[in-house]
């Protein structure tokens, strides 16, 4: 065992620098194959840690398996406290259950391990249970319990490995002096004196006799020590002046090598910035002969000449150091370079206006044709120019004048051939459009609301409308693409989408074009890029707002209500147009469209005011609330549109003008009843109104209706009237007596009511004479209807009923007042409803 506790220590622990207290060879309870060493190790250095290792043999190598730190120990079960057992647990995160190989190594493992837990954890020790007493108790060496120790001390191998036998001179030496002494086992005390006696005389003579041996030579070796000492330091302080020389030199030395270094740095980064100037400035010999004398009229010729002109911008365009941009020969290679832009300039500027002239005369790739309107295209031209247009991206950096010189070259020639064709196709159009028949003024007279309706005349036919409104959209069809592939090439080959940063002619870095360059909003970039885009393409389409509106101003002059289909066909194209510039111009051509309408409609509003009745016999349905029907057909064009809400606004107002205007008319007629005016009059602007199915006009509609039962009920009150006149005044003084205070049944016995002057008046009303009043009453009211207010039946059922309700009231008051008397009226309801129906049958 002790060999093995030497291996351990020797191949696991030294290395560590840990010390093994105990070991104990084990194996796993039921597994006593697979077995390990337990051991308990503390560390050499402070603090002490000590941990329970498990090692293992491998191939005659001992590993360590897994290590626990003494704290993690919680339990140790010993199973039995008989000490015959091999078995004992150790519960630390888990329990481990073991077997020792021998009793007395379990014994010295479970003791050591009891000793340093009691030594090193002051609190939170583990639990010994099931281990004999005597184990776990602590070492006590004092007098009073004798000396008694552990057990541990008599097991323990370290204690006897330590103890060696003396010799057998050492044994005659202690025998003799035992022999000397007798006295030492009687009188120990005796012994100790001599023996303390004799060891100071020992140590007083060997003392003298080393110094005895040893001063002198002492004394000389220091003597010499000394001197040697002294050519030490002058050798040393000869070394150190040297140094102090050395020391000055390499200094200077260091400070000379610095120096060179900082040069050689220097001159380095100096050669690589020249070398950067010089590549970034050079141009090759082949580009300077291209852009001294460029070809471009080849595809060959215009390809170098790309090339040769991106590699000149390339070069005035380095990035180099502003300071660097001043020297002498950067600026004298800035100004070879702007030679040579020049002559580019020049070459470029020459080819394109020469083009741009030569194709403002293009006769684009359609013609006219017999069954239609057709813009010509010129998308060869553009195809044709799309070569040149990296050229004009480099004349927009690199000469802004030239620039924008070929850009006003451009507009004009193509804005003539624009015009030309333009201007063709608006001429064709009008001559579709115009009516050789008929003679065409600014606002037709016979259109208006107020007019009679035998002068409210339309001469515009559908089929002639259809026609108008289909040249319209053909000549809005052919503008679009033409507009959006026109702004597109001017976008493209001008770069108009991207802003100069700069207002100089030449847009470099040679320039010092950074300084110019102030932040822009991206709004106002966006803004500013459709403003360019916008004056170019005007500067193109001169004519077209003009051409536009004129052409719809014929079209008016034919059709007075043409401001509501074009309003609607002009809303469609703006909202569906993709070119920004025509969607413009439509827009502003839509907002004069606007206005039209409006004084269109501001006439009509103004011809319901002026309005004159005619002085019939009978007035009738007036004139402007007979024409809105008409009216109202013409503008459902535009309630079915996007723009209702226009016609909307209008009609409201031109509704409230009619019931404001009926009301004032009305009065105005000499021969006809106001009511019976306002009767008809609101009843046909009524049903229109229903018919129409506006939202918007629902509270003009529930007025013109009440207006309309408000005459009707007057009318009947007032030509209705009672027609049994006399019994309607005897019974008002029987109502007059009862309200005096009179009972009811009582007033049959007053003289002028009595019954027998009830009867005399009753028979003053028999069915004939009813039915001849309820005759003259329709003649009036057949005399004061008109037919084509067609009320006549709805007046008639309406007195029918006022008869029946004056009937009710009266037999009623028979009752009331002359109970039991049997007092009737000669003619019955069913008589009344008879003569009504009778008479209305007859005529």
């Amino acid at each position: 065992m002790t060999t093995i506790r030497h291996t351990l220590q020797q191949e696991v622990f030294q290395a560590n620098e840990e010390r093994l207290l105990a070991t104990c060879h084990v194996g796993k309870l039921f597994k006593k194959k697979k077995s390990s060493f337990l051991c308990i190790v503390s560390s050499i250095s402070v603090p002490i840690n000590i941990s329970i290792v498990q090692i293992k043999q491998s191939d005659k190598i001992y590993k360590k398996k897994r290590a626990w730190s003494l704290s993690e120990l919680k339990v140790v079960d010993g199973k039995t406290e008989t000490i015959d057992t091999n078995e004992f647990d150790l519960h630390i995160d888990k329990v481990y259950r073991w077997a020792a190989s021998s009793v007395q190594e379990r014994q010295v493992f479970i003791i050591t391990l009891f000793k340093q837990c009691s030594k090193h954890l002051l609190k939170d020790r583990p639990i010994f249970k099931n281990i004999p007493k005597a184990w776990t108790i602590e070492d006590v060496l004092t007098p009073e319990n004798k000396y008694v120790s552990s057990p541990l001390m008599a097991l323990d191998p370290d204690l006897s490995d330590d103890f060696q036998a003396i010799t057998d001179k050492e044994q005659e030496d202690l025998n003799r002096l035992m022999n000397d002494c007798e006295f030492a086992i009687s009188n120990a005390e005796a012994f100790m004196e001599v023996l303390a006696r004799d060891l100071s005389l020992l140590d007083g003579e060997n003392v003298q006799s080393i110094l005895a041996s040893q001063v002198e030579t002492l004394m000389e070796q220091l003597e010499t020590a000394i001197e040697e000492a002294d050519k030490i330091e002058q050798r040393l302080d000869s070394y150190d002046d040297i140094l102090k020389h050395v020391k000055d030199a390499m200094e200077k030395m260091e400070k000379k090598n610095s120096m060179i270094g900082i040069a050689n740095k220097n001159n380095l980064h100096l050669l690589n910035e020249l070398e950067n100037i010089v590549k970034q400035l050079d141009l090759p010999r082949k580009y300077q002969e291209i852009l001294d004398d460029a070809d471009l009229t080849n595809n060959q010729g215009l390809k170098s000449a790309i090339e040769a002109g991106n590699a000149l911008r390339d070069a005035m365009n380095s990035q180099l150091d502003p300071a660097l941009v001043r020297m002498a020969a950067v600026q004298e290679q800035r100004k070879r370079f702007e030679k040579y832009k020049d002559k580019f300039s020049r070459s470029i500027c020459r080819q394109l206006n020469n083009l741009f002239i030569h194709y403002g005369n293009d006769k684009g790739e359609s013609e006219k044709t017999t069954d239609g309107l057709v813009l010509p295209q010129h998308s060869l031209v553009h195809k044709e120019l799309s070569t040149y247009a990296e050229l004009m991206h480099w004349l927009k950096v690199m000469d802004r004048k030239a620039y924008d010189g070929l850009k006003k070259v451009y507009t004009d020639s193509l804005g003539k051939l624009y015009d030309r064709d333009i201007r063709s196709l608006f001429d064709l159009a009008k001559e579709r459009v115009a009516n050789t028949t008929q003679v065409t003024s600014p606002i037709k007279a016979c259109a208006l609301l107020g007019l009679d309706r035998e002068q409210w005349t339309i001469d515009t036919t559908p089929g002639e409308r259809t026609r108008y409104e289909g040249t319209l959209e053909q000549v809005l069809s052919q503008l679009e693409p033409i507009c959006l592939q026109e702004q597109q090439f001017c976008m493209a080959f001008f770069q108009l989408d991207i802003l100069s940063p700069s207002s100089k002619n030449t847009l470099t870095t040679l320039d010092g074009i950074e300084a110019d360059v102030a932040v822009v909003s991206h709004r106002k970039v966006e803004k500013q890029i459709n403003e360019d885009v916008r004056n170019m393409m005007v500067s193109l389409f001169s004519c077209l707002e003009e051409e536009l509106l004129s052409f719809i101003g014929h079209i008016e002059k034919q059709d007075v209500f043409c401001c509501m289909y074009v309003l609607v066909r002009f809303n469609q194209h703006v909202m569906s147009a993709q070119s920004s510039f025509l969607s413009n111009t439509l827009a502003s051509v839509l907002v004069n469209i606007k206005r039209s309408l409006d004084r269109f409609m501001q006439t009509q509003v103004d011809s319901i005011k002026e309005c004159r009745l005619p002085r019939r016999s009978k007035c009738g349905i007036m004139p402007y609330v007979f024409n809105l029907e008409e009216f109202a057909r013409y503008g459902d064009v535009l309630l079915k549109s996007d723009r209702r809400a226009d016609l909307e606004k209008w009609y409201t107002r031109l509704i409230d003008t009619i019931l404001e205007c009926i009301a004032l008319h009305s009065i105005d007629h000499g021969k006809t009843p106001t009511q019976v005016i306002k009767m008809e009059n609101y009843h046909y602007l009524y049903s229109l109104l229903s018919q129409l199915k506006l939202s918007v006009l629902d509270a003009q509609r529930k007025e013109a209706k009440q207006k309309y039962n408000d005459a009707l009920a007057l009318y009947v009150t007032q030509y209705f009237g009672r027609p049994l006149e006399k019994l309607n005044i005897f019974f008002d003084g029987v109502q007059a007596r009862v309200a005096s205070g009179v009972k009811a049944s009582e007033v049959s016995y007053q003289l002028a009511f009595s019954k027998q002057e009830l009867r005399k008046v009753i028979n003053q009303y028999p069915s004939s004479a009813v039915k001849k009043g309820i005759e003259a009453l329709y003649k009036k009211v057949e005399k004061h209807l008109s037919e084509e207010g067609n009320l006549l039946q709805v007046v008639w059922r309406a007195m029918q009923e006022e008869f029946i309700r004056q009937y009710k009231m009266l037999e009623e008051l028979i009752q009331q007042c002359y109970p039991g008397s049997l007092i009737t009226l000669e003619f019955t309801i069913t008589d009344i409803l008879n003569f009504f129906s009778e008479i209305a049958r007859s005529h």
